[in-house]
């Protein structure tokens, strides 16, 4: 899944109807619905605040709004944006200044779908990773190597720790990459490391990055 690189706002003029999308990180439905009831305060002389958004791990949670635009033609084209990049963890927010000109259904569905891609192409996208946290530890004589041979690896460094033994560094490896990192590490440290797996977690990255961690 992915996620916006930060919250933004993005204006089109579609035929004299300004359409304003905001956009915004959120985790939960309250937050979700804090974010629409602000922008809908912001713009309370628009003629629609259209909203969409999407939660959850799998982006299971969808919900959208047309705010009295004909049914389908604005929240579920903002959401099928949405799911299209599979994204979670954002809100839409798509706020109408209608300039006397109808655009019809069609129209509507491309200018409320428009605004929201020309926003998330404007704030950038996160590619959202589950990765396990491995503490690699090795003493103070090899310490040194083992810190600069994983820097330059394809393996992200979370956290470094020098104290008690020697230095202990926190790596995120994808589930299945544990054992290729085994391995790997054996080879570049002659098998002088420990690791342990610690726990998982959601790292973040740009997501035009995907070759960053490509073997190197």
């Amino acid at each position: 899944m992915r996620t916006i690189g930060r919250d933004g706002e993005h204006e089109l003029e579609i035929r004299r109807s300004r359409f304003l999308c905001a956009l915004r990180r959120v985790r939960t439905e309250e937050e979700a619905r804090a974010f629409i009831a602000e922008r809908r305060r912001l713009h309370g002389t628009a003629t629609h605040n259209c909203t969409a958004y999407v939660l959850g791990a799998d982006g299971g949670v969808q919900r959208s709004n047309d705010d009295g635009e004909p049914s389908g033609t604005a929240g579920m084209p903002m959401l099928e944006v949405l799911r299209r990049r599979e994204l979670t963890e954002v809100a839409a927010v798509v706020t109408r200044y209608f300039g006397g000109v109808k655009l019809g259904a069609g129209g509507l569905v491309r200018a409320y779908g428009g605004a929201v891609s020309a926003a998330l192409d404007k704030v950038g996208l996160l590619e959202l990773r589950r990765v396990l946290l491995v503490a690699v530890t090795a003493d103070y004589a090899d310490a040194g190597r083992l810190e600069s041979t994983l820097r330059a690896s394809r393996f992200e460094v979370v956290d470094t720790d020098y104290g008690g033994a020697g230095l202990t560094v926190a790596a995120a490896v994808a589930e299945p990459e544990l054992d290729a990192f085994a391995s790997w590490l054996a080879e570049s440290v002659g098998g002088r490391a420990r690791w342990a797996v610690t726990g998982s977690a959601v790292r973040e990255r740009p997501a035009e990055e995907d070759g960053r961690l490509s073997p190197g």
